[in-house]
C-alpha cells in the first residue's frame, strides 16, 4: 500500500489533516510531518525523513505539502532518498490528503496518485 506523508509548516495542521484522512481511510499508512522539532512553525527535513520511513511499506510514498518551503524541503528529502519511490503530489492540502488516503487504501499505485488527487481541485459550490 502507498504511504502518505502530509507536510505542513504547522504540526497542528499536519496532524489535523491526518486525522481527517484517517477518518475516511483508517487502514491507510499516514504520517504527519509538521512544524519544527521544538513545535514552532516551519518545515523539518528530519521530521519528513522519519515520516517517510514510518509509512513506506514498499509500494512507495506520496507526499503532500502545504506551501513554499515545505515543497523545497520535501524535494531535498526525495533527493537524499533517491533509492526510494517517493512522489510529491501537487494538490490542495486537506482535500488531496483525504483522496490520497482513500486511493492508497484501495490499492491505487503511486504512479496513478497525481491523477487521482486532481479531483480535489474541483469547485465546492
Amino acid at each position: 500500500m502507498v504511504g502518505i506523508v502530509l507536510i505542513s509548516h504547522s504540526q497542528k495542521a499536519a496532524e489535523g489533516a491526518v486525522e481527517l484522512a484517517r477518518m475516511m481511510a483508517p487502514d491507510a499508512p499516514l504520517a504527519a510531518a509538521g512544524g519544527l522539532e521544538d513545535g514552532s512553525l516551519g518545515t523539518s527535513f528530519e521530521k519528513i525523513m522519519a515520516a517517510v520511513e514510518a509509512v513506506d511499506q514498499g509500494d512507495g510514498v506520496a507526499c503532500i505539502m502545504d506551501m513554499g518551503s515545505a515543497v523545497m524541503t520535501a524535494e531535498m528529502v526525495v533527493e537524499s532518498l533517491e533509492d526510494r519511490k517517493i512522489q510529491l503530489l501537487d494538490c490542495p492540502f486537506v482535500e488531496g490528503a483525504v483522496i490520497a488516503a482513500i486511493e492508497a487504501a484501495g490499492g491505487t499505485p503511486l504512479a496513478a496518485m497525481q491523477d487521482k488527487v486532481e479531483a480535489s481541485r474541483d469547485r465546492k459550490l
